[in-house]
């Protein structure tokens, strides 16, 4: 039995892809380049500033564009960051469930601290959430284990002990290999969950509670 949740924060427990995709095509608008919609940036919004310039401006981080469209990426997401942001449906209801059984839930992103604590606070977590490690809490980024046994170790709790939720590849391979069970989220903006090697792939919010 688990004793600790950890999530992932975009396309697990929120969904901020409105929110990137209008900081990205604000980067266009500067440029005089037309809006993209939002369902073709959505299943990019994970991957954060990389994978949505990348899907919206085909820029790589060796291109020598990449830099200062990031910066202006990240200025205009700072500066709207939580307009069109909510929880998942059912996600509440999860984290109460969670709440009522006396376990803990955590989140672990690959999101920097500054946006990701400014969006947690305005989503009313800050105070329920046992821990927040963001991506630059440790020198490393998922897929690499380093934050997911970060998390564990602040809350002094072993890692066979945790599940991990996320919705892309990334969560999955950075829970295996910490020792967490990994749980794959189809409510995200994954793809291809079933090849993921998850233990689980749910559907809603609710089905974590019989596996807990």
């Amino acid at each position: 039995m688990a004793s600790t949740v950890l999530f992932d924060f975009d396309g697990t427990l929120a969904d901020t892809a409105a929110d990137l995709s209008r900081a990205l095509n604000r980067v266009r608008a500067e440029r005089g380049l037309d809006e993209v919609p939002l369902e073709q940036l959505r299943g990019h919004a994970s991957s954060g500033a990389r994978g949505l310039l990348q899907a919206g401006m085909g820029v790589l981080p060796e291109h020598d564009q990449y830099a200062p469209l990031r910066e202006a990426f990240l200025k205009h997401y700072a500066e709207n960051i939580c307009i069109d942001t909510r929880l998942f449906p059912g996600v509440e209801a999860l984290l109460s469930e969670i709440e009522w059984r006396g376990l803990r839930w955590g989140i672990v992103t690959n999101k920097s601290t500054s946006l990701t604590r400014n969006v947690v606070k305005r989503l009313g977590l800050a105070e329920r959430a046992a821990c927040v490690v963001c991506g630059d809490t440790t020198p490393h980024l998922k897929p690499h284990p380093a934050p997911l046994l970060h998390a564990a170790g602040e809350l002094q709790v072993a890692t066979s002990d945790c599940v991990y939720l996320g919705d892309d590849l990334r969560d999955i391979q950075a829970a295996r290999a910490a020792g967490m069970r990994p749980v794959a989220v189809a409510w995200g903006y994954g793809e291809n969950l079933p090849d993921w090697n998850a233990e689980a792939i749910l559907q809603r919010p609710e089905d974590l509670i019989s596996r807990l």
